[in-house]
């Protein structure tokens, strides 16, 4: 049996799971200037994806990367939401 597949969709279910937190959490301690962390972190992980030649763990890291660079979008829609009111905002921070 050939579970590279499952164990795939588990990492890939794990990142863009985890990252759903991050965004916000970054967004209410540091605003939307967190943008360009999620920028370096996405280029380090295409890199990387690019080097390894395992189609596994470059797959890993590709999507981990483009989920880096889809949340530098999140973090700006963050802060529509909470402008919104949908989620909280930080008080001790001053934009």
């Amino acid at each position: 049996m050939n579970f590279n597949g499952v164990l795939l969709g588990v990492f890939l279910f794990l990142i863009i799971g985890l990252f759903h937190p991050i965004v916000i959490k970054c967004e209410y301690y540091f605003g939307v200037k967190c943008w360009w962390c999620f920028l370096v972190a996405g280029v380090v992980a295409l890199t990387i994806s690019l080097l390894i030649e395992g189609i596994f763990w470059s797959t890993v890291a590709g999507v981990l990367a483009f989920t880096c660079f889809w949340s530098i979008k999140e973090v700006f829609d963050q802060r529509e939401r909470v402008r919104k009111g949908w989620f909280p905002k930080n008080p001790k921070r001053k934009d």
